[in-house]
């Protein structure tokens, strides 16, 4: 291959790189940016689906965040890669954030109030009844996680849309410009070429 690496990584550093950038996090937001404004479809379809990717990323459901992204993306008309990018919201820095927030908020919607920390209890005997009884162990947890999941994930994506919206729209058109610049100035100098 033409770009092939010289060394290649092992499964160590391939695992660090994808929970903690190379470069860094600015870095590498930059190169997301650029990479949601560079697709091609219309600003609508590129915005709703970055925005299914955010609303996908709130949900305490990882492993499976790409896979409701697009499902969302798909109802809702929305670019695939574009959702599958939004997702990008949900990273290491965000999670706790998130979980913590979604965790609060659905408590809070159930209940009338937020949990108390204690609420959800530690059993003595964790390891032992994690595969036999964890459907009852993670239930208290998910399901606060669950509700409140469904308005920040609304709140977030509906400001990404608008944020990707705006920046595909002024992206698409300056680019337009630049190329009609540029094939302008191409069929002058053609003319000129002609008439000479």
């Amino acid at each position: 291959m033409l770009f092939r690496r010289r060394n290649s990584p092992t499964r160590i550093e391939r695992l660090r790189v994808a929970v903690w950038p190379r470069h860094s996090w600015v870095r590498s937001t930059r190169y997301y940016g650029k990479r949601v404004l560079r697709l091609t479809a219309t600003p609508h379809a590129i915005a709703i689906g970055f925005a299914a990717g955010a609303f996908a990323s709130f949900t305490p459901l990882i492993g499976f965040h790409f896979l409701l992204s697009f499902a969302l993306a798909y109802v809702v008309r929305g670019n695939l890669i574009a959702a599958a990018l939004g997702t990008s919201v949900g990273n290491p820095l965000t999670f706790p954030l998130i979980w913590a927030s979604t965790f609060k908020l659905g408590g809070w919607i159930l209940r009338g109030k937020a949990p108390a920390p204690g609420h959800v209890e530690i059993h003595e005997q964790f390891q032992a009844r994690l595969l036999t009884k964890s459907v009852d162990m993670l239930l208290p947890m998910l399901k606060p996680m669950l509700v409140g999941a469904i308005p920040l994930g609304l709140i977030v994506g509906t400001v990404s849309y608008f944020i990707v919206f705006k920046s595909v729209e002024v992206y698409q058109r300056r680019r337009r410009h630049s190329l009609a610049r540029k094939r302008g100035l191409l069929s002058d100098d053609m003319n000129g070429d002609i008439g000479e």
